[in-house]
């Protein structure tokens, strides 16, 4: 089994990978990642030189680079984790969303369409659905609810899974979507509300916290994500949307504070800021579908997750120390430029 993961130096797409190779050691993975800002080579220096291990430096919108790619690799599955992610960048420059989370998308599924394919996952975002009342905790996104976007990230994401959708019904190709809470975990990216904290708690720098910090995500330990798109893969029905969601709601003034307790930082760190355009107040996934369905329950507890989390950054800060100095841009050059 071959099978291509988008977007695999990113931060679940990185560890989905490490998941995949263990989970299935017989599974040849191909990373294919254009090395954006928030592609970091050397999240994958573990897996690098394994003999069932290829990376190719690629943008998912180079249609001829990917459609040597598959003819090379000859993919069994493609897993696309692919895109542009921040929302706030999202807001600066809408259209380099639409080009990657869009379009990107398309010639994907085209080289899929063109080689063959067993399975096309689309990895998306409990985003698409927009958000819930804060007044309202018994209301859920499931896989009815209607799409309701708020972003231009949002949007791009939503348009996306419309054109899976749309492949699958006009031209028979055999996709599975999901879409995931906010998912945290080793290896993601400092601009991001956990690590951001972590890191700048770390320096003594002010923690910026939108509006209030009254907003609410649900969130999932990347591993339980990983599990549960490796199920949907081998077990997961064609044509479906799966929501994959972690049961843990929190606010974010108290992820902050639980930051700033285990790293035994005052909580005077705590500076808001102006909120974000149309800032979601409320996600909140069901997940009963996948449950029922494929026997997947997030197994991480976030009181257990999050001081995992901590305990990896102050473990690895030469990792993250690395990006915010810019550094790790140059890392791709500098290991692998004469490969």
């Amino acid at each position: 089994m071959t099978i291509i993961v988008t977007g695999g130096a990113g931060f679940i797409g990185a560890n989905f990978i490490f998941h995949m190779m263990k989970a299935h050691p017989d599974y040849r993975l191909v990373c294919l990642d254009k090395l954006t800002y928030a592609g970091n080579l050397s999240t994958l220096a573990p897996v690098m030189d394994e003999p069932n291990f290829r990376f190719a430096k690629l943008d998912i919108c180079d249609r001829e680079g990917v459609y040597r790619l598959f003819e090379e690799e000859h993919p069994d599955m493609v897993v696309n984790f692919a895109a542009e992610s921040h929302v706030d960048r999202s807001i600066e420059n809408p259209e380099v969303f639409l080009q990657t989370n869009i379009l990107g998308t398309q010639v994907l599924m085209d080289a899929c369409r063109r080689y063959g394919i067993q399975r096309y996952h689309q990895v998306s975002t409990d985003e698409v659905y927009g958000d819930l009342p804060l007044d309202r905790p018994d209301l859920f996104f499931t896989e009815e609810t209607p799409i309701h976007t708020s972003s231009p990230y949002s949007s791009s994401k939503a348009g996306a899974d419309l054109l899976v959708l749309a492949y699958h019904r006009t031209y028979g190709l055999p996709v599975t979507i999901s879409r995931c809470s906010n998912n945290y975990g080793p290896y993601h990216f400092p601009e991001k509300l956990i690590p951001l904290m972590i890191a700048n708690a770390l320096n003594d720098k002010p923690l910026p916290v939108y509006g209030t910090g009254e907003n609410v995500r649900d969130w999932l330990y990347v591993e339980d994500h990983c599990k549960a798109i490796d199920l949907i893969l081998h077990k997961g029905r064609v044509g479906e949307v799966y929501n994959i969601g972690g049961h843990n709601e929190m606010r974010n003034i108290d992820i902050v504070k639980i930051i700033c307790k285990a790293l035994g930082k005052p909580e005077s760190l705590i500076t808001f800021v102006t909120d974000r355009k149309g800032h979601d107040m409320r996600y909140a996934i069901d997940p009963t579908k996948i449950h029922n369905e494929l026997g997947w329950l997030p197994e991480t507890k976030f009181a257990d997750g999050i001081q995992k989390t901590i305990q990896w950054y102050l473990d690895n800060k030469a990792w993250w120390q690395t990006i915010i100095s810019g550094e790790y841009q140059n890392y791709y050059e500098k290991m692998y430029g004469n490969r």
